[in-house]
């Protein structure tokens, strides 16, 4: 039973701080994790949760399946934040969950927030402790595990992967706020316009936290018309809740950008610039967006179209003279025009295999005729001798042996059938050289 001062500390905590679910009936979203008959729901009911990490986007219900766990099981729940608590605090719970299990029989579940953020030497401090069972660890993290935390950890951990709520999530939540006389506004009158309720829920983009704290502002700075009824319009709305942010985390990057350059590989414009769109908007550095444009003028386009690396080029120049946001068409522009040209990927074919051939070594002598003549008396030694200046023949070629003698006969490069790599392949051909 609370006390008068706990309820008054509960009822000045942020809505959606009060309005977060108790129990797995009340939980909303993540089914396929948390559904009837599925496995983390049946562990949580049996209170036979083993070592896991909570992995997905904030305001999707981590803390929160985590507060159920809490409430629901019978035995101690002990929770940290990785950027305040160091090994000190480890070794405490851990001794104080060898105490409970060796006098009450009592298991003890330990919640670590932002989990990512611990070191290796906090990480190794835990692990004897969640290989004997003393604890049942749960990680709650924004980032990928699998990238931002040591391996021992996680190789000792079930890894559940939370989804962003859906708009319908989103609205399903502020419904039950503005219904909830407990700890919602059910005591007040308040008519949310279905408009309003989807812009909320839309911007919110997934994260329940916001669009409460949106429809709180909006309840609780919007006077009451005359019959005593808080009217929440769309423009009210509009002015409750910041503009979609996209938090750019290292995997999201990472992933967003493997997006943009499959995208550009692939050649759709419209799904590149999307791309290109978000990672400006979540503030990623444009030189790095530059850079991977030039890179992929020569994986992916080279010369099938020769003056797609001249627009990737001038783009990323245009950067640097202009800035943003002028430099954003020239951006896309190259955008363009690399996921328009013809593709073929024989320069970084050819450019792979003689660096495999390089990487063999056995490298002999170079031939005579390739050496060096630029210094007096090379007649002496033999240099250049034999050698053919194609300049002196018709067509300004002529057949000569260039490569090393240890790969001789190799054919790295073979042009592909598209865009100004026909034309080369027939001048190859008709020189004899076959592909």
């Amino acid at each position: 039973m609370q006390d008068l001062f706990t309820q008054q500390e509960s009822a000045l905590s942020p809505l959606a701080d009060r309005m977060r679910p108790r129990t797995l009936d009340e939980f909303i979203g993540q089914r396929h994790i948390v559904g009837p008959g599925r496995l983390l729901r049946r562990a949580i009911e049996a209170d036979r949760m083993t070592s896991s990490i909570f992995y997905g986007p904030p305001g999707c219900g981590k803390t929160t399946l985590a507060s159920i766990i809490a409430n629901t099981t019978h035995s101690a729940f002990v929770q940290l934040n990785a950027v305040t608590s160091g090994v000190a605090d480890v070794r405490k719970v851990i001794k104080e969950a060898q105490d409970r299990r060796s006098l009450y029989g009592q298991a003890t579940y330990l919640l670590l927030d932002e989990c990512h953020r611990w070191n290796k030497s906090q990480s190794d401090s835990i692990l004897p402790a969640i290989e004997r069972g003393v604890v049942r660890f749960i990680g709650s993290t924004t980032e990928n595990p699998l990238i931002s935390m040591t391996p021992a950890i996680v190789s000792r951990c079930r890894i559940f992967q939370f989804e962003p709520l859906t708009e319908d999530d989103v609205l399903t939540a502020m419904r039950r706020a503005l219904t909830d006389k407990e700890r919602g506004f059910g005591d007040r009158a308040v008519q949310l316009d279905e408009d309003a309720a989807r812009h909320i829920a839309r911007i919110a983009n997934g994260d329940v936290r916001s669009a409460l704290g949106a429809l709180e502002l909006a309840v609780l700075t919007t006077v009451p018309d005359e019959s005593g009824v808080i009217h929440i319009t769309l423009p009210i709305a509009e002015e409750s809740i910041q503009k979609p942010v996209i938090r750019c985390d290292e995997s999201l990057y990472y992933d967003m950008l493997s997006a943009f350059c499959k995208s550009l590989r692939g050649s759709d414009s419209d799904a590149a610039l999307a791309w290109f769109a978000r990672l400006l908007y979540a503030g990623v550095d444009p030189r790095l967006i530059a850079r991977r444009i030039i890179a992929h003028a020569s994986e992916d386009v080279g010369l099938a179209n020769p003056t797609a690396m001249l627009q990737a080029v001038a783009a990323a120049q245009a950067l640097e003279m202009v800035g943003l946001p002028e430099a954003r068409l020239s951006l896309a522009q190259a955008i363009i025009a690399v996921c328009e040209s013809p593709k073929s990927n024989s320069v970084v074919m050819a450019l792979d295999a003689c660096v495999a051939d390089a990487q063999q070594g056995g490298f002999g002598p170079v031939p005579v005729h390739l050496r060096d003549t630029h210094y007096a008396g090379h007649e002496r030694v033999g240099a250049g001798g034999d050698y053919k200046y194609p300049h002196d023949y018709p067509g300004h070629w002529v057949e000569q042996e260039y490569m090393p003698p240890e790969v001789r006969g190799r054919r790295y490069y073979t042009p592909s059938d598209q865009g100004q790599e026909l034309k080369l392949r027939e001048r190859r051909r008709l020189r004899g050289i076959r592909d």
